[in-house]
């Protein structure tokens, strides 16, 4: 019979090493803490995001332009129509005037920073529609399923194929007030589609898991279900664009506003005041400047805290 090659003596260098018991801590390696809370995946989140710069400058940066939205006196003692005299048209930047004066002699530094308030609050209120009205129609479409999945689907598709920027115009063409309120309602009328489809999405993902197999089999409700577990288990992609979306809002509104169907003429925003100095813009450029460095300021802001917010939720994210 041949020679077993497992009972031939190993050749040098392939000899092989057993620890001694004593030597191998395998308590310490299997040892699990019980006395810390099990960490959740916003817990991680937060973890992760708090120990990038990042983060903390784009947190920054919107805080500051929410504090000029709602208190833009503490900033100045003037009113955005103060000192609108033609006398004072077109001055150079000085210690009573920082950014100049407009045309119509009005203080651009005031007017920047008031028109903050409109800009940011029709981008929020838009941002708090879409993601209500999304979110419900794609979560609804998602979980369902059947005819209920398939009649959502076809709408959503239909109002996707409209164009965004052209069905705001034509609306707002024939809508009698422009108020922030009422931009917010045109524009989150026709920007809803995607965040259903990212919320149906998710949802799909989710509604197989096992905690809602074991939610079925307590007797909970489909409802009760939906809004309780899935819903909150699908939250991360939702919020991701929420926090871009916020961003390209507020870009929404400016641009209506500066074709002159946005905000009533009468209402202080960037796009108004970037309107109004396109006329001069060869011969004084500063006039659309400074409104357009603080729409790009805030916009930019959000979108860098959206891209920090996606890593961290995202788990391969994490993990590279």
């Amino acid at each position: 019979m041949p020679e077993n090659r497992y009972d031939k003596a190993p050749r040098p260098g392939q000899g092989r090493y057993v620890a001694a018991p004593e030597d191998v801590k395998v308590g310490v390696v299997d040892a699990v803490s019980t006395d810390e809370a099990p960490s959740s995946m916003w817990r991680e989140a937060w973890r992760e995001m708090s120990h990038r710069p990042l983060f903390w400058v784009s947190i920054t940066m919107i805080a500051i332009v929410i504090v000029v939205s709602i208190a833009p006196g503490l900033f100045t003692s003037q009113l955005p129509r103060d000192n609108c005299l033609l006398s004072n048209s077109l001055l150079p930047p000085s210690s009573e005037h920082f950014f100049g004066t407009d045309k119509v002699g009005c203080d651009i530094y005031t007017r920047t920073l008031f028109g903050a308030r409109a800009s940011v609050l029709v981008g929020l209120l838009t941002t708090a529609f879409v993601v209500v009205l999304g979110t419900a129609i794609g979560a609804i479409a998602g979980y369902y399923g059947g005819w209920t999945d398939t009649i959502l689907s076809r709408i959503t598709d239909i109002f996707f194929a409209v164009p965004f920027v052209l069905a705001a115009i034509v609306i707002l063409s024939i809508v009698p007030s422009r108020s922030a309120l009422a931009v917010a309602l045109v524009l989150a009328s026709f920007g809803w589609t995607t965040i259903a489809r990212i919320t149906r999405g998710a949802v799909l993902s989710v509604k197989n898991n096992e905690f809602v197999t074991a939610s079925k089999a307590l007797g909970m409700s489909r409802g009760a279900i939906l809004w309780q577990h899935v819903l909150p288990n699908s939250a991360a992609p939702i919020i991701v664009y929420s926090t871009v979306a916020l961003g390209t809002f507020i870009v929404a509104e400016a641009t209506l506003t500066f074709l002159g169907i946005g905000l009533d003429p009468s209402t202080v925003s960037w796009g108004g005041d970037l309107s109004n100095g396109r006329s001069s813009i060869r011969t004084n450029p500063e006039i659309m400047f400074y409104p357009a460095a603080a729409l790009a300021f805030t916009v930019l802001g959000f979108i860098m805290l959206g891209d920090v917010v996606r890593d961290a939720l995202d788990p391969k994210a994490r993990k590279r």
